[in-house]
């Protein structure tokens, strides 16, 4: 039993008796107000730990009221409920200071493990804690970095859902595990799963599961990620890559927390927090209609933006001695530092690969020579010719027209593959590359090459 009582407003005395009862029988000891006036008055007496808080109350916007509880103990956890029409006005609640929301209708252990979670983080919070540390595997100590590691801080021990946003190779999923590690579920799994990297006809069974014989190949069971994840946290990476009919069945998913194997009659219910990802704008997929509108408000409830490497000053060079430090252990090397040239080439690169580019760097160095400084000349050439271009870039050169000669009398199917195989090809061969350029998913190419095979 909690030592002291939740708060509970709500003005429906139908669900106030519910929710009070489910309370109880959990072990829980709930005042109840049934109006903002009156909700006030007993947050200032109680003083609760948490307040389970209904966003329409019929004296006074629910919002206004959490912002002056939160003005008055900074450290309530309050979980706002709301109508399933109202998510907009949530996920308002979310970035306001709200620590977790509940659409209605939900049920009982979605409503409890809530209140669990939320107690659990209620406890004081310590100066340290407040620190903008670099959680987890992250490096580097700059003012973009910090932000995220506060926000990782902040949102950690909710239950809301995390939206990570940045370009490729800004370390999302790095992020993603920091979430989970300094959660309440840092003892249950993590689970990720790359919707780009699936294809679309196959994601369904990898998300939710599949019985056996549901489908061609199904020889056995399978739980499915979200299965898997339960306990713990499901990190769904390039989730912009869904195809419309699976977003429906994780906004289904999202809204009763159950699962249904594919081929299976029956669903049950999973304890699982979404985190997702993606290195597109996931609000000009939805304007341009790849990407469920309610679906993304559901999501995005905290978004955490990784930024580039070119924006992390001085990072990069921590970074950069960091991993040589680590290859040189690893390939039994005598590298100790980076020449002040190299630095200040890492310093003035655009790093388009961000982090993951500069590791690949690093590694390649290390394998090829040997210390005790790494010198340009053991630079990958790539790296020399993106600072060329980059100058170019700044002295305003013209981008060279493409000619249209070759393409003009050709149908558009045979534009399509020349402009995809050339783009392949100038990205060493990478079809993950290619698609980033082309603006679709990986999957989309893989297709086509396939179709492209002679039959027979």
């Amino acid at each position: 039993m909690t030592r002291r009582p939740l708060l509970l407003v709500e003005d429906t005395p139908s669900l106030q008796l519910v929710y009070e009862s489910v309370l109880r029988a959990a072990g829980h000891d709930v005042q109840s107000a049934d109006d903002a006036a009156s909700g006030l008055a007993a947050f200032k007496t109680l003083q609760p730990p948490v307040v389970l808080l209904d966003l329409m109350l019929p004296d006074r916007d629910g919002l206004d009221l959490m912002r002056e509880f939160l003005a008055i103990k900074p450290d309530t956890h309050v979980i706002v409920i709301t109508a399933n029409g109202s998510i907009n006005k949530a996920v308002s609640a979310m970035r306001a200071g709200a620590h977790e929301f509940l659409v209605k209708p939900f049920d009982e252990q979605r409503f409890l493990n809530a209140i669990d979670n939320a107690l659990a983080g209620s406890g004081p919070v310590s100066a340290t804690s407040r620190q903008a540390v670099a959680p987890g595997e992250f490096i580097g100590e700059s003012e973009p970095m910090r932000q995220v590691y506060a926000k990782i801080g902040s949102v950690a021990r909710s239950m809301a859902t995390v939206f990570i946003t940045g370009e490729s190779g800004t370390g999302k999923e790095l992020c993603a595990q920091a979430v989970h590690d300094l959660s309440n579920r840092a003892q249950g799994p993590f689970v990720p799963l790359n919707c780009g990297a699936i294809p679309s006809e196959l994601l369904e069974s990898e998300v939710f599961g599949h019985v056996k014989g549901s489908f061609t190949g199904a020889i056995s069971d399978k739980p499915g990620a979200a299965a898997a994840a339960d306990g713990g946290t499901l990190f769904l990476d390039e989730i912009c890559e869904l195809d419309l009919n699976l977003q429906t069945k994780l906004l289904r998913f999202l809204q009763t927390s159950t699962i249904q194997p594919v081929g299976a009659t029956r669903s049950r219910k999973v304890n699982v927090r979404i985190v997702c990802a993606t290195n597109r704008d996931p609000l000009q997929e939805v304007r341009r209609g790849r990407f469920r509108e309610d679906l993304y408000y559901r999501l995005h409830v905290v978004p955490i933006h990784m930024p580039p490497l070119r924006d992390r000053g001085e990072d990069v060079v921590t970074i950069a001695e960091a991993a040589l430090a680590r290859f040189a252990r690893e390939e039994g090397r005598q590298f100790r530092d980076l020449d002040r040239d190299v630095k200040a080439l890492f310093r003035a690169l655009d790093w388009p690969g961000n982090v993951r580019q500069l590791l690949n760097v690093m590694r390649h160095v290390v394998v090829l020579n040997d210390g005790p400084a790494v010198t340009r000349a053991m630079l990958p050439i790539e790296l020399h010719h993106e600072l060329e271009h980059a100058a170019c870039a700044a002295q305003d050169t013209p981008i060279p027209q493409v000619p249209l000669e070759g393409l003009v009398g050709r149908t558009l199917a045979e534009i399509e593959r020349l402009v995809i195989e050339e783009t392949i090809a100038r990205h060493g061969g990478s079809v993950p590359k290619a698609a980033r350029v082309l603006d679709v998913s990986p999957s989309t190419l893989y297709r086509k090459i396939e179709s492209w095979k002679p039959r027979g």
